[in-house]
């Protein structure tokens, strides 16, 4: 019998089924049933995979058609989504708060002046001023200094930043993604619902030789419309779109992850892969090499037949937004590096990678394998990374830059530091120059802070005085004072009336890639082979006390060539290391220790 619990009861071992529509609960392997499962919350994958007795399904992956019943392997913390979430919490704990230099030098800037009004009043005292003139000279040096400027440089700045970003759709989360966004040299873009739409649609129709277009759509319609599967529901949309009607369909069957087939009146049809068709009819290499053609477009081939011969083909893929590929010319000649990570197979990243005009395409990359990548990336410099999915979750956290498309997941958008509310590519490039714009309005600001304090005073202090009898009294250093912060918040202001969409300044980019530049890294191979290889220790630390001893320890440890990854725990006093070399224990126990850790033993 079938018995509805909550997941946390669920067991390895456990039988568990799943409909369709629902989400799989825990990782676990097909038992019985076949279905096709989207699994572009995992991997990337817009098409989703067919699924039968044997297979892996994972949880947090969605069953679209099939009913299943499958036998629970991984569960609780356990399953690939939760090791997720944990890779996004250990991201969150290595980053460092970037000090700001106003602060630093607002916090000097008080007893600084206050010693040199000091200073001021004693030389004039011993100068023979007199107590008031003295004191005169020592307040105007107060009063003229302006702290206020030098507080009001970065948040004035900031906070019309942030506005007009809003006014865009581009929500910076904290100040701190404001400043730094401008500073990217690389930008990586997942692929599947952030480069492209997502959803699998019609966009090539081949009949054979003597058949109409129209009556390949009516066979593929008519046997399509009695199918669940994802990329029937993209032919069905485009023929009832384009008006086409059905005809009846009697005794009809589906043959899993191959095709359909039934009789329209008394002709036997049939449609699917090639490997399908190619046991009901032959085909003839004119077909197939269209075929080939569209497969390396990225494209999937579906073929029709009748009882005699092929009839055609309808290829569906997954589209290209209108404004990605705008969007990374925009970056291009910003002087921007633009990389694409996908969970799919390399042949159709390649096609994107290349219709996109991006530098670099890594392909078959698994969520830990993103993540890899951003950390590799961001040895070369700031990285920025644009996602959508909770695959993307721990690469937007180990980013610099974490840039959330709105219509993405809950995880996706809590990681990122940004989020563009529009879901548009193009304001990736529009939040790089609204940062670059306010970063330079800070730099102006601060400059003209230091320069006014600088330049006034020594002037109230009375410099100018035994020279030309120039001096200012305490009132007009006060008026000084204020227009000082009226500059600052001024200046700050402009930023109302700066355009971050017009990219007709940005400076020619002459490191963009070429044709002959492009490249495709096929990561599935590499990430089987990196799994096989790895080396595990084991080492008992005592002295870690929170999050923040973690992430310091994580952080040394990781910072090691031989460490690919460490997984710390304050509570259980370790270090779980993965290793792609070997080290010696003695080097790991000199990092940490170094760190004021104690290192009781390394298995």
């Amino acid at each position: 019998a079938e018995v509805v619990v909550p997941v946390e009861e669920v067991m390895i071992g456990d039988y568990f089924a799943v409909r369709p529509g629902e989400s799989i609960p825990v990782d676990g392997i097909v038992d019985e049933g076949i279905s096709a499962v989207d699994e572009a919350a995992l991997t990337g994958e817009s098409i989703p995979v067919d699924k039968a007795a044997g297979d892996v399904v994972s949880a947090g992956t969605i069953n679209k058609s099939g009913y299943l019943v499958c036998i629970a392997t991984r569960v609780g913390e356990n399953t690939a989504i939760s090791q997720i979430i944990k890779m996004v919490s250990d991201a969150a704990a290595t980053k460092a708060p970037i000090a700001k230099v106003a602060d630093k030098v607002a916090g000097i800037f008080v007893p600084v002046v206050i010693g040199i009004a000091l200073v001021v009043f004693g030389i004039w005292m011993a100068c023979g001023g007199g107590v008031e003139t003295a004191l005169t000279r020592a307040i105007a040096v107060l009063v003229i200094s302006c702290p206020c400027a030098l507080g009001l440089a970065t948040p004035v700045a900031i906070m019309v930043g942030n506005g007009m970003g809003a006014k865009r759709g581009i929500l910076f989360k904290t100040a701190v993604s404001l400043e730094e966004t401008g500073k990217v040299v690389t930008v990586v873009i997942d692929k599947t619902g952030t480069a492209t739409k997502g959803e699998p649609v019609v966009t090539d129709i081949i009949p054979s030789f003597g058949i109409k277009e129209y009556d390949l759509l009516q066979v593929a319609y008519s046997l399509e419309a009695l199918s669940e599967h994802p990329l029937a529901k993209a032919v069905v949309e485009y023929a009832t779109a384009n008006h086409v009607r059905t005809k009846r369909v009697d005794k009809f069957g589906v043959l899993p992850g191959n095709g359909l087939m039934g009789f329209i009146g008394d002709e036997p049809v049939c449609g699917g892969n090639l490997a399908y068709i190619e046991t009901q009819v032959d085909v003839e290499d004119e077909i197939r090499n269209k075929a080939e053609e569209l497969a390396r477009d990225g494209k999937t081939p579906l073929f029709f037949a009748n009882e005699t011969s092929v009839i055609g083909i309808i290829a569906v893929a997954d589209q290209v937004k209108e404004e990605s590929d705008e969007a990374i010319v925009q970056l291009k000649n910003m002087g921007i590096k633009v990389v694409m990570l996908t969970g799919d197979n390399a042949l159709t990243a390649a096609a994107v990678g290349r219709q996109l005009g991006v530098d670099t395409v890594y392909a078959g990359v698994l969520p830990d394998g993103k993540e890899n990548i951003i950390r590799q990336l961001s040895q070369t410099g700031k990285v920025a990374m644009v996602g959508d999915g909770i695959n993307d979750a721990p690469a937007l956290t180990r980013a610099d830059i974490g840039i959330a498309i709105g219509a993405g997941t809950d995880v996706a958008i809590d990681a990122a530091d940004i989020v563009l509310m529009n879901s548009n590519l193009v304001d990736v490039p529009a939040a790089i120059r609204l940062s670059r714009a306010t970063l330079k309005t800070i730099h102006q600001n601060l400059f003209w802070a230091f320069g006014y304090n600088v330049i006034c005073i020594p002037i109230a202090a009375g410099a100018l005085i035994p020279i030309c009898g120039l001096g200012l009294s305490p009132m007009i250093a006060a008026a000084c004072m204020s227009l000082s912060s009226f500059c600052v918040v001024t200046n700050a202001l402009r930023l109302n009336i700066y355009d971050m969409m017009d990219s007709s300044k940005d400076s020619a980019n002459e490191s963009a890639a070429s044709e002959e530049e492009f490249q495709v890294i096929d990561l599935t191979e590499t990430d089987i082979t990196k799994k096989e290889n790895t080396m595990n220790k084991t080492m008992k630390i005592e002295g870690m006390m929170c999050m923040h001893c973690e992430a310091r320890v994580k952080q040394t440890l990781e910072g090691l060539a031989q460490v690919d990854e460490a997984a710390v725990s304050h509570e259980a006093n370790n270090a779980v290391l993965t290793l792609n070399a070997d080290i010696s224990n003695e080097e790991l126990k000199a990092a940490v220790e170094a760190q004021g850790y104690q290192v009781v033993g390394i298995e």
